[in-house]
């Protein structure tokens, strides 16, 4: 689809599935995403990452904002918006991302934490729609393992 300003609009739809067992009873894992100053120690900082705004409202109808630049490169901004939380077990978030102030991607998200023994298992649902060709499924999953290796690093192995 061609849009009145001559720029080609696209939507593509995707759903991903991540699994992942750390080494953190739930409890520890819960808090590595509900404590703000915790979740801020380890989603989506780097030493290639200048932070711009950091805020987290951890509880339904909360939102989330992470906005900053990678060095020599593009300002990314997630505004996420809570759905659902309940405690130790899972919590629901959609949210919308932008490069450099083009709206690339809206999902939702689905987080479901559980015991194994000592460990913790999440499984991770996300549900995509991804816009205009500046954003794909397997880009953001990639990501998203990535996320989840810095949270394993922060907990601890």
């Amino acid at each position: 689809m061609t849009s009145s300003t001559g720029t080609t609009r696209s939507v593509a739809h995707s759903t991903f599935v991540i699994e992942r067992t750390f080494d953190a009873p739930v409890a520890r894992v819960w808090r590595a995403f509900a404590d703000p100053a915790e979740k801020h120690a380890w989603f989506g900082t780097s030493d290639d990452w200048t932070t711009r705004e950091d805020s987290d409202d951890f509880r339904v109808g909360g939102t989330a904002v992470s906005e900053g630049e990678f060095h020599g490169g593009p300002v990314s901004r997630y505004v996420a918006t809570y759905t659902d939380v309940v405690e130790h077990e899972r919590f629901v978030l959609a949210y919308d991302m932008w490069l450099d102030g083009t709206h690339i991607s809206t999902s939702l998200a689905t987080y479901e934490i559980e015991a194994d023994g000592d460990r913790t298992h999440l499984r991770y649902t996300e549900q995509g729609v991804h816009l205009d060709g500046h954003d794909t499924a397997e880009q953001r999953e990639e990501g998203t393992r990535g996320i989840f290796d810095a949270l394993a690093v922060h907990l601890g192995g």
